[in-house]
C-alpha cells in the first residue's frame, strides 16, 4: 500500500484537528461504503481531479499562482503544471454568461465553468463546496421550460430560503429591465433528483431565483439552464423523461 502525506490530502483545518489526536504516526483509514462518495479505492485520484479542477476556475478568473500555490499549499511550479498542463486544459477565459457556459460545455469542462461562476458572480461558496462532495452528472446548457422548476428562495414563508419582500422586489424588478437588454444572460441551475418517497423526479431551482421570477413576470415561457444530477438512476430517468431537450 502506497502512503500519502496527510498535508497533500486534508484541509488545513482539517489537518490541524486530526494533529489533536494523532501526529506524526501511520494512520490506516478505511474506505467508506457509499456509492460515488470519495474516500473509495479511487478517492485520492477524485480529490486530485476535483481540486485541479478549482485550481483551474480561480485561475481562469485571474487568481495569481503565488496566492493559488498559498491556498493549496503547493509550490507555484505546481500549480503551473496543473493551470498549463495540455492534457488536462487549455487555458480558456471564464465570463458571466451563456455563450460562455456553452465553449466550457464544449470542451468538456461544464463542471469548472459552474464552479467557477458559483466562486465569483454567483456569490455562493457553500453550494460549490456542497457539489464537490460526490461526484454530480453536469448536463447543458439547455433551453427547457420554466414551469419545470419551482424556486426554493423567495420571500414567502414556505421558501426553503426566504429573503426580505423589499429586497426581492427590488432585485426581481431590476432585472426585469436588464433581461430584455441581454441575450448572453447566465443560464440557471437546476437539480434534478427523486425525493425520498417519491418514484418520480423532480426539479429545484438553486441558483436564479429571482431570475425565474423576472421571466414569469416578463412572460417569457423557456429559459437557458445547466442541470445536475448526483444518482445514476436520476439521470437515467431525466434522460428517459426529458432527454428531448438535449437534442
Amino acid at each position: 500500500m502506497k502512503y500519502e502525506n496527510a498535508r497533500d490530502l486534508l484541509p488545513e483545518a482539517l489537518l490541524k484537528q486530526v494533529q489533536k489526536y494523532i501526529s506524526g504516526k501511520v494512520v490506516y483509514i478505511p474506505a467508506r461504503e457509499r456509492k460515488r462518495e470519495w474516500g473509495s479505492a479511487s478517492g485520492y485520484r477524485e480529490y486530485l481531479r476535483e481540486r485541479n479542477s478549482e485550481i483551474r476556475a480561480l485561475f481562469a478568473l485571474g487568481e495569481p499562482v503565488d496566492h493559488l500555490a498559498q491556498r493549496f499549499h503547493l509550490s507555484s511550479e505546481s500549480i503551473r503544471r496543473i493551470v498549463y498542463n495540455r492534457k488536462e486544459s487549455m487555458k480558456m477565459e471564464y465570463k458571466p454568461s451563456l455563450s460562455s457556459a456553452k465553449e466550457w460545455a464544449r470542451q468538456g469542462r461544464l463542471e469548472e465553468w459552474v464552479h467557477a461562476y458559483l466562486l465569483s458572480d454567483g456569490h455562493n461558496k457553500p453550494f460549490s463546496d456542497g457539489l464537490k462532495i460526490v461526484d454530480r452528472y453536469f448536463l447543458g446548457p439547455v433551453k427547457m421550460p420554466l414551469s419545470l422548476f419551482w424556486r426554493c428562495t423567495g420571500p414567502e414563508e414556505d421558501m426553503k430560503y426566504r429573503i426580505h419582500p423589499e429586497v426581492w422586489e427590488n432585485h426581481v424588478k431590476e432585472l426585469m429591465e436588464i433581461i430584455p437588454c441581454t441575450p448572453d444572460i447566465c443560464p440557471l441551475t437546476v437539480h434534478y433528483l427523486i425525493p425520498e418517497g417519491k418514484t418520480v423526479g423532480e426539479f429545484e431551482l438553486n441558483d436564479g431565483n429571482t431570475r425565474w421570477e423576472a421571466y414569469r413576470r416578463l412572460g417569457i415561457k423557456e429559459a437557458w439552464v445547466i442541470v445536475w444530477i448526483t444518482d445514476r438512476d436520476e439521470y437515467e430517468q431525466f434522460a428517459e423523461r426529458y432527454g428531448n431537450y438535449m437534442k
